[in-house]
């Protein structure tokens, strides 16, 4: 049987062991994860907009839930059913309607206006519904089962390994690796 994707509830959310990450030093993050997006955007010709976009997509996947500016102001992803960190496929999921707001960036006549209108939306719902919900759960972060926390307590409470493997591969054909030998 395969795993159904669903909605994080409001109760499921409230069993998060997790506290709540400071709205500062996730708005930290962001700023640095965009300057790097503007970054690729600047430098990379006609594909910098692709190249910005991808980023903004994988980033939170890339090192054990963390982009670049999570890891410089401390704070994770965790997806909360393995409380394991963020993977790829989270980090797009969560990160969804930004990439939206870069699309809507990339119309032929409306670029930069369509641009704006996405982000003062987008951006705004997003904003209101991290700062008013207890675990700071965005719209992504319900799509992607997802919770952005400090990183340090992240690290004091992770899944051991083996458990987290476990959980994380469910309904997925595992190798055993041998074990060494003494």
């Amino acid at each position: 049987m395969r795993p159904q994707l669903h909605l994080v509830s409001p109760e499921e959310a409230a069993r998060s062991p997790y506290p709540k990450a400071s709205l500062f030093l996730r708005l930290g993050a962001r700023v640095v994860d965009v300057a790097i997006a503007w970054a690729l955007y600047v430098s990379a010709g006609p594909a910098g907009l692709l190249g910005a976009m991808l980023y903004l997509l994988f980033a939170d996947g890339m090192l054990l839930g963390q982009s670049l500016g999570k890891k410089a102001f401390g704070v994770k992803v965790v997806f909360l059913p393995s409380r394991a960190p963020a993977r790829h496929r989270d980090s797009v999921l969560r990160n969804a309607p930004f990439g939206l707001v870069v699309l809507l960036g990339m119309m032929p006549d409306l670029g930069l206006k369509a641009f704006l209108a996405g982000l003062v939306v987008i951006g705004g719902i997003e904003a209101l519904r991290c700062w008013k919900d207890p675990l700071g759960a965005r719209l992504g972060d319900l799509w992607a089962q997802t919770q952005v926390t400090d990183g340090k307590v992240v690290d004091a409470q992770m899944m051991p390994v083996g458990a987290r493997e476990e959980a994380r591969a469910t309904g997925r054909v595992m190798l055993e690796r041998p074990t060494p030998p003494r």
